[in-house]
């Protein structure tokens, strides 16, 4: 990098910016300004060679300028030329000029007009103190016979440089106007269109140094700006919800985890004291503690493994999709769910059903939804599980149900009836079974069954055949 273009990006963006517009107008100026010229010159010089083909010798200077030539007579060394220099050119080179013109330099076009095998010339040329000039040559009638001679008839060529010189001054005053004019409206232009930035700089400064998601920005209009202010305040409102969520899991994770925690330091305390002083429990005493001990450590660890499922964000993308046969995956879910129930009916009817899922994800969300029905049925009652022909899940137990107005909280994370809270469980399993089916583009209601109990319908979009493998 180049310690300008470094300097350059060390500069605020309205800074870049305007000079930037200064920068682009300066160069179209320019071009303007020197195309303007240019135009100006050739128009100039176009009117000025009209000028001189016009333009006839009068016949007195060309008899003046023969009559000097026949009398041996030098060209003279000053004069005032009036409309133009009139010299008389012979086929050898040699010129005849009039007293009151100034000699100017013969080219060999000028020779060429004289000697016949060119019919005019027109051409620059200089006097003879080099002042510029521009030079027409012709043959023309002269006298009473009508003997042709040859003459060129010169005009100053300063008096369109004096013209373009002052064009030259007026255009790079003007351009200079204009460049400056341009830097000044392109500042403002940047400091205004870049106000919305400022303020989405200092909101984001804001939200660094004081960690305050609530702030929102003002966005108006359609325009790019007004589409950042928007992302900005989906972005912030995002994280606070995040944040939020986050602060009420451990929240409710800690509340969670103080019972089982109390309870196993009191048993654990219990056998500590036990043994310090020598005095036993009673050996019934002892093994209902041990049992509640082992309890509190299964229901600690199941809370645990709930709480790693749920750690990953909400959009976190899941695992691989695939076909798989929800039917077999339902008989694999079914299998770990009677060995928690052994004393339980179990009555299965699946139909085939082919999903695209997450293999072990979905197995965890229908082994959480069997534990529901087992772990609310009462002993020796019957699970009825059902796959219809067209994809929808049925898992209906015959407990004591769930009333209507719990029904709405029964997704939500560590949520229990009041009922349910002496059982085993961390409230956590319907949570983790919603965001998994969600994922898979499926659902889950609970309903009450008639007769008593609750229904868990699972729905997943899928097809009774499997699709055709490409080979």
């Amino acid at each position: 990098m180049t310690p300008l273009a470094h300097r350059l990006r060390t500069l605020p963006l309205r800074s870049r910016l305007a000079m930037l517009v200064a920068v682009a107008v300066a160069v179209a100026v320019a071009a303007a300004a020197v195309t303007c010229w240019l135009l100006t010159r050739a128009q100039l010089e176009a009117e000025l060679d009209n000028s001189l083909r016009n333009t006839s010798a009068p016949a007195g200077l060309v008899q003046g300028a023969l009559g000097r030539c026949a009398l041996g007579q030098s060209p003279p060394e000053t004069a005032d030329p009036g409309f133009a220099y009139v010299q008389v050119v012979a086929d050898n080179g040699n010129r005849c000029v009039d007293a009151s013109s100034q000699p100017v330099t013969v080219q060999a076009s000028d020779v060429a007009v004289a000697r016949g095998t060119q019919q005019e010339a027109l051409h620059d040329s200089t006097t003879e103190d080099g002042a510029p000039v521009r030079v027409h040559t012709q043959r023309e009638p002269f006298g009473p016979a009508g003997s042709l001679v040859t003459v060129s008839v010169s005009r100053p060529l300063g008096e369109i440089d004096s013209s373009l010189n002052r064009l030259a001054l007026l255009l790079t005053a003007v351009a200079g106007i204009g460049v400056i004019g341009a830097g000044a409206a392109g500042l403002w232009i940047a400091r205004t269109g870049l106000r919305p930035v400022d303020g989405l700089t200092r909101a984001v400064e804001h939200v660094a140094r004081t960690e305050d998601l609530s702030l929102r920005i003002p966005a108006e209009g359609e325009d790019e700006i007004a589409r950042l202010s928007r992302s900005f305040n989906s972005m912030t409102a995002a994280l606070a919800s995040s944040r939020d969520r986050q602060a009420r899991l451990i929240a409710d994770a800690g509340h969670e985890l103080r019972t089982p925690l109390t309870s196993l330091r009191t048993n654990v305390e219990l056998l500590a004291r036990s043994e310090e002083t020598g005095r036993a429990l009673p050996p019934e005493d002892r093994t209902a503690l041990m049992a509640s001990v082992k309890a509190q450590m299964t229901e600690l660890a199941s809370l645990i493994g709930d709480l790693q499922e749920l750690s990953r964000p909400d959009a976190l993308a899941p695992g691989p999709l695939q076909v798989v046969a929800l039917h077999t995956i339902v008989e694999s879910a079914l299998e770990r769910a009677r060995l928690r129930g052994p004393d339980l009916t179990i009555e299965v009817a699946l139909h085939p059903w082919y999903v695209r899922a997450e293999p072990a994800a979905l197995e965890r969300a229908l082994v959480n939804v069997l534990d529901n029905a087992v772990k609310f049925s009462p002993p020796g009652a019957a699970v009825e599980v059902a796959l219809s022909s067209r994809g929808e899940l049925t898992v209906r137990d015959h407990g004591p149900g769930i009333p209507a107005d719990e029904l709405p909280h029964v997704f939500e994370r560590f949520w229990r009836s009041p009922s349910a809270r002496a059982l085993p469980g961390s409230g956590l399993g319907l949570s983790i079974v919603a965001r998994t089916l969600q994922q898979t583009g499926g659902e889950i209601a609970l309903s009450p069954a008639a007769g008593g109990g609750t229904v868990a319908s699972i729905r997943i979009p899928g097809a009774s055949t499997p699709p055709p493998t490409t080979p």
